[in-house]
């Protein structure tokens, strides 16, 4: 069987929960799984291992899941008709200010509050059709008022962190340790300046699981047999 690309996989979802691609219709909700996680923690690799758990438990064990992590944004730009040429905007780490104010100024594009407004709005609406795992972006802030969102935090030791960023991206150590430097710092950012909350803060989550003394199958099957004690009626 062909593996579809994560993007794809996530159209396949979309699809799924509506008459026709494009359609607003109300959806039978299912559960939200919202992922924050430290640089190199794996929860790429969890996320699709906790979808593997959870399909043949559902109910409906053809229920399509839908994973969104970078693919988030092009979903943003899908749903609100917004020019890919401004997709370099909406990642986590903001453009210098003066560029920003240039920009908008002369409408190379639109302020970046609506960006982030209409990417709210596209998390909350995945939150709320569920069974979907949300992975950064603040999701398990924003989807925190949701009763069928469930917040998971993953970190690990530095050096097992490392080593995950190396095996993954065939990078050296320094190249790791300088990427893992630089997306915590752009991480923890954007949580404070749009949230005023602490990403590390055991309280926004429901479990925090150490991926570097627990493998991402074990990992994916605590948060998998959580998700189903937490909501049993969806399976």
């Amino acid at each position: 069987m062909k593996v579809l690309g994560t993007f794809e996989k996530a159209k396949r979802y979309i699809d799924s929960k509506t008459m026709y691609p494009g359609a607003r219709v109300k959806y039978n909700t299912g559960p939200c799984i919202t992922l924050s996680r430290e640089a190199g923690a794996g929860s790429g690799l969890i996320a699709e291992r906790i979808v593997d758990f959870l399909q043949p438990r559902s109910k409906n064990p053809d229920t399509n899941w839908g994973i969104f992590d970078k693919n988030l944004i092009q979903k943003v730009l899908e749903d609100h008709n917004l020019p890919k040429q401004i997709e370099k905007f909406m990642g986590e780490e903001k453009p210098p200010f003066f560029a920003q104010v240039m920009n908008e100024i002369f409408g190379v594009h639109p302020p970046l509050l609506t960006l982030y407004h209409k990417t709210t709005e596209t998390i909350y609406e995945l939150g709320s059709i569920g069974n979907v795992i949300i992975i950064g972006r603040g999701a398990n802030i924003i989807t925190a008022s949701l009763n069928n969102a469930f917040h998971v935090r993953l970190v690990a030791p530095l050096e097992v962190r490392i080593k995950n960023v190396q095996d993954f991206y065939e990078n050296t150590k320094l190249e790791a340790i300088e990427f893992i430097k630089k997306e915590e710092v752009k991480r923890a950012k954007f949580i404070k300046e749009h949230f005023n909350k602490n990403a590390e803060d055991p309280l926004l989550y429901h479990l925090v699981v150490n991926t570097g003394w627990i493998s991402i199958e074990e990992t994916a099957e605590i948060i998998s047999d959580a998700v189903v004690t937490k909501f049993p009626n969806f399976f």
